[in-house]
């Protein structure tokens, strides 16, 4: 407890864990994997998702609300997906907005812990979990927007990234990218592609290589984020956003997007069982998890 206690409380740190780097190709059909709504549906003791839907204006906004930093473990993942799922069903809810209930951080990423001493068949589930996460929210049929109130490291800003906008606190103390370089490790191809279609091959290139943290002006230099405000406008400004999002007849939003999005999604989609084993094996290493162990060992220390 004492070593999940305080790699949660490092905020300022990415965790997505030590995934593979695939090249691959191909392109298959999209489709709703059942998977999320079978597994684990009782198992959380807590929400760590909170929905509010306002049917007179056909706009969710979604709070992430998993103390301390909102680590995307496998309870998380799960609920996240779910509600997803729920929102996409119900076809008066046009429009999605992300946000945090926590101080200073939308989300510090992947929770190592789920990556740690875990067996070959808990790897795969959890990452076939992320794999749904990614899928539901950059295919969602909805528009999606990321209200960014704090640091959004590694999976964090996958999560951001699989959004239709992102508005961040202008806040230079905050930081988002996929750092998972600074820390030995490699972000997969679907990760890679996603920023890609954001930023750019050139400035992803070096963002990934070098395992850059963005600060929020920096962000918006690059166009990993598309606006800045002050922290306590990010939701009223998403809500404006929004409005002028849905101004646009869904049907042709829609497809524009599938249009846009589709080849990226049917890349993973054709790869998925690869990709998990590629995860699975590189993750069960003894040197992986050793060196994991070392880096919890380290954050205990930073704590204490």
């Amino acid at each position: 407890m004492a070593l999940r206690n305080a790699l949660r409380n490092s905020a300022k740190y990415g965790f997505s864990g030590l995934l593979p780097q695939l090249s691959s190709s191909g392109h298959g059909r999209v489709c709703v994997s059942p998977f999320l709504l079978s597994q684990r549906r009782n198992n959380s003791t807590s929400s760590k998702i909170k929905v509010d839907f306002d049917s007179s204006t056909g706009v969710a906004v979604m709070r992430m609300q998993s103390p301390p930093v909102n680590s995307l473990s496998l309870d998380f993942l799960t609920e996240f997906s779910i509600s997803l799922e729920k929102l996409e069903m119900d076809k008066s809810c046009r429009g999605l907005i992300i946000t945090s209930s926590l101080p200073k951080v939308f989300s510090a990423g992947l929770d190592i812990m789920e990556m740690y001493a875990k067996s070959p068949e808990s790897c795969g589930v959890f990452w076939k979990a992320v794999q749904e996460m990614w899928l539901k929210l950059y295919g969602s049929n909805m528009v999606t927007i990321a209200a960014i109130n704090g640091s959004s490291p590694a999976g964090g800003c996958l999560m951001s990234l699989g959004c239709d906008y992102r508005i961040m606190a202008e806040n230079p103390r905050y930081s988002i990218g996929l750092n998972e370089t600074q820390l030995g490790i490699v972000a997969p191809f679907w990760f890679k592609d996603t920023m890609v279609n954001t930023v750019g091959h050139r400035t992803t290139e070096m963002a990934l290589e070098l395992g850059l943290l963005y600060s929020a002006p920096e962000a918006l230099k690059i166009g990993l984020v598309d606006r800045l405000v002050p922290e306590d406008q990010v939701l009223t400004t998403a809500t404006e956003t929004m409005a002028k999002w849905l101004a646009i007849p869904d049907h042709a939003r829609q497809i524009t997007k599938s249009m846009m999005r589709k080849p990226t999604i049917d890349k993973l989609m054709s790869n998925r069982e690869a990709d998990i084993h590629n995860f699975v094996s590189f993750i069960t290493k003894d040197s992986i998890q050793k060196s994991l162990r070392m880096y919890l060992e380290m954050l205990k220390k930073r704590k204490g």
